[in-house]
């Protein structure tokens, strides 16, 4: 996996945004969407009214770990279970790693483009909402 090092398209990350708050819109449940790129830096944020005020940080932590593993976050939990213990609990003592459901990395001809982590609904939810964000992310790019 290789990693982009310029910033995201604003058009890109705001198709990603819109994308993951109509999924959530849709299962009437306020989330809190983060996007970043791909060295985990902040580029896009949504918070929906109603939000929990602990999903701000959930949703940069998903989109961080995601960003710095490049896996989902529900394919981290399963990774940290093959460590021995003490591997596992280090990781997770870093103060952004989560395994946590709801983060995806946005890849592109396996070059980590940006990565979106979602917080506030059941794990279904937050996940589905992440895969609709990395769609829209990709489809904004265009061809090739």
């Amino acid at each position: 996996m290789s990693r982009k090092s310029a910033a995201p398209p604003a058009a890109a990350i705001q198709a990603a945004l819109s994308a993951a708050e109509k999924c959530a819109a849709g299962a009437a449940t306020p989330v809190v969407i983060v996007m970043t790129d791909a060295a985990g830096l902040v580029c896009g944020l949504l918070r929906m009214p109603g939000a929990f005020l602990a999903s701000n940080d959930y949703a940069e932590w998903k989109a961080w770990t995601a960003a710095s593993f490049g896996m989902p976050t529900a394919d981290f939990s399963g990774l940290l279970n093959s460590f021995d213990e003490d591997v596992k609990q280090g990781l997770l003592a870093h103060g952004k790693v989560t395994a946590l459901p709801g983060g995806v990395p946005v890849m592109l001809d396996d070059t980590l483009m940006a990565a979106v982590g979602i917080s506030g609904g059941p794990a279904e939810i937050d996940e589905a909402c992440a895969e609709a964000a990395r769609a829209a992310f990709i489809d904004a790019l265009g061809p090739a």
